[in-house]
């Protein structure tokens, strides 16, 4: 099983959204694409992880890889500081990526206890153009100053990562 897991954004060239501490979604995505990188192998899996400012090159990335699964790590961002919780997109409500959207938003939902915002669809370049199940998971809002301060710690960041990478897993064993 090949599975490409990529960071949002791109340190130094795209640092996404920003919290109210300075904290750059690149940085804490780079982090956790890591952790569910080591996770994954750890089960056996064959990992890619990509993080590029270009998304073409992301979805060729995964495609020439030949990946089985895609999964897109985000930290989410709105104008209301209040907004929490966690949502996971897919291009389209059936079939495998829906599956794959579900393990790995009940995994996190379940770690966190945090508002569960549900599986939705997007038309995002890199689900659309990546030709395996794929996912973009929003983690948690940067925004909001409660959700900042799980994305900054290292607790925070590693318990994100292994409900990706169980939530992986549960979809693979299925």
């Amino acid at each position: 099983m090949k599975i490409c897991v990529n960071g949002g954004h791109c340190p130094g060239l795209d640092s996404g959204a920003v919290g109210p501490s300075g904290l750059q979604e690149a940085n804490v995505a780079h982090d956790i694409m890591q952790l569910v990188m080591y996770y994954l192998q750890q089960a056996e899996y064959d990992v890619l992880t990509v993080q590029d400012n270009e998304l073409s090159v992301i979805s060729n990335t995964s495609n020439d890889f030949g990946a089985d699964l895609f999964v897109s790590i985000h930290c989410n961002a709105a104008e209301n500081t209040e907004a929490q919780g966690t949502e996971t997109f897919c291009y389209q409500l059936v079939g495998q990526s829906e599956k794959l959207a579900r393990c790995i938003q009940s995994q996190i939902v379940n770690i966190f206890d945090t508002v569960d915002r549900g599986i939705k669809t997007a038309n995002f370049a890199v689900l659309r153009d990546t030709i395996c199940p794929a996912v973009l998971v929003e983690t948690a809002f940067i925004s909001n100053s409660e959700d900042e301060l799980l994305l900054a710690s290292d607790q925070g960041k590693d318990n994100f990562a292994k409900a990706i990478a169980r939530g992986i897993i549960e979809y693979v064993a299925e």
